[in-house]
């Protein structure tokens, strides 16, 4: 499937920002606030909970390009019938709390039905971090081959940080990177990185191959817009700050 247009020329450059409110977060006070702070910061897209009233009241508010995530196929139909640019299954980190896993088959068949019910539409796949790394890009290859146009690495939720202040950054964004830089290499769609991604770790994420990142918790945990606004300026200038030889993106 052809990339949303508008995403094209961040993905070639590594420069993609999407902001990410919550695969369950349906606070529409909340998901709103985070969505045109991600508008009035420069990210490149925003991601929210596959709900149609919730599209429907953000795409009233921001001219971004809007994802909706989920981990049950059908509802992106009524999502994508709201208003909804670009879908994403995945978003897995909200689960791993409730022992809920998925693994490499499920998320095959989802990927597969989601391109039955919707097969024109921007289709994103996260590959979760719960296998191990070449299971992860055993899997990646899998998901391009069953139509997926982007895949997006995850890992935040799983690390562990010793330290403090940067390395504890870099410790925290580390799975993540990992994956990101073994998936890179292996399929030819764009890489998405994601989870515990900072200002710190956005530009590594695109030296180990990804074409951008995605971020949620440093953003949406902020209690007001202004904050939210200035983290995500911080973001897109750290993600500006790195030289990437354009990248073909099909």
């Amino acid at each position: 499937m052809t990339i949303n247009l508008q995403l094209q020329r961040a993905l070639a450059m590594g420069q993609t920002l999407k902001v990410i409110s919550g695969l369950n977060n349906f606070d529409a006070a909340r998901v709103t606030a985070v969505v045109k702070a991600a508008e009035v910061g420069g990210a490149t897209f925003v991601d929210i909970a596959a709900d149609p009233e919730l599209v429907r009241q953000c795409k009233a508010l921001v001219q971004l390009p809007l994802c909706v995530s989920a981990v049950e196929p059908e509802k992106f139909v009524s999502a994508v019938d709201a208003g909804a640019d670009l879908v994403e299954i995945g978003n897995f980190d909200s689960f791993y709390a409730q022992g809920i896993r998925f693994e490499a088959d499920e998320v095959l068949a989802m990927t597969r039905e989601t391109r039955r019910l919707l097969p024109d539409i921007t289709l994103s796949v996260t590959v979760p971090h719960i296998l191990t790394l070449d299971q992860q890009v055993t899997l990646a290859e899998a998901l391009v081959a069953a139509g997926a146009d982007i895949i997006q690495t995850e890992g935040g939720t799983s690390s562990a940080p010793s330290h403090g202040g940067v390395l504890g950054l870099i410790e925290k964004a580390a799975p993540t990177l990992a994956a990101a830089a073994e998936i890179s290499r292996a399929v030819s769609v764009p890489v998405l990185c994601a989870s515990g991604i900072s200002s710190v770790t956005a530009p590594m994420a695109i030296a180990a191959g990804a074409a951008g990142i995605g971020v949620g918790s440093a953003i949406n945990k902020l209690d007001n817009e202004v904050a939210m606004v200035a983290a995500v300026r911080a973001i897109v200038e750290s993600l500006n700050s790195v030289t990437r030889v354009p990248a073909k993106v099909s």
